[in-house]
Order: C-alpha cells, then structure tokens, then sequence
C-alpha cells in the first residue's frame, strides 16, 4: 500500500486546509491526465487513452466503412437515402469536472485520514494537473447539506477557486446527516446536476465511497458516461472491508462511542461478503459504461497512487 509520503506529517487527518491544497500543486506536475493504468478492485489492469480534448461539431459527410457509428447523424440521415456520420473538430482546451463527495459517511477512518481529506487531497492534485495541461476546470463539491457548482474556467484562479471552495465548503462541520438517512437522495441530486452540467467531451472524475447509489443515480452517471471520460475514484477504509481480528473493539464518532464484537466468525464473513458484493456492483456498473474505476484506501498516499494510475507527466 503507497503511504502518505507526499503529505506533511503534521497535516490533520480529519480536515483540509487551503494552504495545504495549494501545496499540492507542486506534485500535481508529475501527474498525467493522458493515460490510465486503472487497477480493477480484482485483479489485472488495462490501459485507456483518454479521448482526448473536447470536440465541437463541425458538419455531416456521408458516412464511409469504419466510421464509428455513434457518430451516426440520425437527423440528416433520416432526411436523405444514404447514411450521413457527423465530423467533429477538436477544442483548443478540454473541460475537467472534478466531483467530490463530502457526505457524512466520508468523514471516516481508522487509518490514514478521513475519506473526505484523501479525496479532497486527491481532487486537488487533479485540479491542478488540468491546470498545469491547460485544461479548463470545474467542479461540483456535495454533502449533507449543501451542494456547489463551480463552471469550467481556465487558468491558475480556476484552481485557486476550486481548492477555496473545498477546503471551505460548510459539510466539513457535518459529522451526521440532519435527515438520519444514508445520503441515498444527496448522491442521487449531485449525479442529476452533474448530468446537467457535464459538456461531451469533459473528462469527468467523481471521488465518492458510493454509498447509496441508487438506480436513478446510475442512470445519470450512465448518460453522463456516455459522451464523456469518466474516471471514478472509489474511497474506502479498511474496517470497511473486512473486520478486524476477533476482539472486541471501541469506536468513537465525534461525541458518541460505539462498542464492535468480532468474535463471531459468521458475522465476520457477512460483513466482508457485503462489502464485496457492492464493490462487485460498482466495478460491474462502470466496466459496462466505460466508466474508469479506481480504488484509494483512507491510508494511501493520492500522489503515488495517481501517478500509478494516470501515468507519470513527460516533462
């Protein structure tokens, strides 16, 4: 497992900072938005080039063998006798939307950090190496509470804007969902917008633990994922998917305390079953969509783990 080597031994594990994510843009140079080298929740792994900058449509010519046929202009089509394939030109800056889920479950950990501080830690080094390859950024920052939409623009403040927003978005002093449900309708929401705002031919990347995707949610993120990259970065913790060793363990949650028993091995096999089972529904989901799936523990290190997945940055 990569450490957190590339943060300072000082930095808390259970908040974000903006000087601390603006630290980040120096690592963030290193890593390239270009390639995956994605790492299933299994086993093996596969390399994807992205589909590169945004494309803007530029006219219909007949359709000739080998075009793609999503490209397929139905409307002229359906107008004439012969088929007619859309052509496209490429823009001269591709838009990044960068999601970061901020809900009461990822304010969460029993090593590392919380899941909330990794992905924030994690959107800022994607924040800025959209920045540093000339991207335009935006961004949807959602929890409990509030939800915020920040519109691609292009340049340093973009990046400025963005670490601003999440370093001091209010669901940071969030800890219980005022609701007392399982952010099932929050997450649901976000993905509505992000299908709203989403541009074809954005590089979108979600970092969420993804509870509570429900089958309107997935239908967003699907037509979303199918004019845009989509890269998903999937928080966990380790008690999350296996318990600990049998004993019996304390957990504290803000002012409240939970006592766990593992001494049961049934219940230690139940528990690991459904945390893979939904690990299964995910990676299935994004594998039929196309959607790039990527696990980060809460004791990962983000830099190392992305330069992994993404590929190091020629200089």
């Amino acid at each position: 497992m990569p450490r957190l080597d590339h943060i300072p031994d000082n930095a808390s594990p259970v908040s974000v900072s903006q000087p601390g994510l603006i630290r980040l843009n120096g690592p963030a140079r290193a890593i390239a938005l270009d390639v995956l080298r994605v790492n299933s929740l299994q086993t093996g792994a596969y390399v994807s080039h992205f589909r590169g900058r945004g494309m803007e449509f530029d006219e219909s010519r007949p359709y000739q063998p080998g075009d793609d046929p999503r490209s397929i202009d139905w409307r002229v089509t359906a107008r004439s006798t012969t088929a007619y394939t859309k052509l496209f030109r490429e823009e001269r800056e591709r838009p990044v939307l960068v999601m970061v889920d901020l809900r009461a479950s990822m304010h969460f950990a029993t090593q590392g950090c919380f899941k909330s501080v990794n992905a924030s830690r994690a959107a800022a080094l994607l924040a800025w190496a959209a920045h540093h390859r000339g991207d335009r950024l935006g961004g949807l920052i959602f929890g409990d509470t509030t939800h915020r939409e920040l519109k691609p623009k292009l340049g340093r403040q973009a990046a400025l804007r963005f670490v601003h927003q999440l370093a001091e978005h209010p669901d940071w002093g969030v800890r219980e969902r005022p609701d007392g449900g399982d952010g099932e309708q929050q997450l649901t929401q976000a993905m509505s917008s992000l299908r709203r705002v989403a541009r074809p031919g954005s590089l979108v990347v979600i970092l969420s633990d993804f509870l509570g995707l429900s089958r309107a949610a997935q239908s967003y993120l699907s037509s979303v994922a199918r004019h845009n990259e989509v890269l998903a970065l999937f928080l966990n913790d380790p008690i999350e998917r296996e318990l600990p060793p049998p004993g019996r363990y304390r957990l504290v949650t803000g002012d409240d305390e939970m006592a766990i028993d593992t001494y049961t091995k049934a219940a230690r096999d139940d528990y690991r079953n459904e945390f893979e089972t939904r690990s299964h529904e995910l990676e299935t989901f994004c594998h039929r969509y196309g959607i790039h799936l990527m696990p980060l523990s809460t004791g990962d290190d983000p830099v190392a783990t992305l330069q992994t997945a993404l590929g190091r940055r020629s200089r």
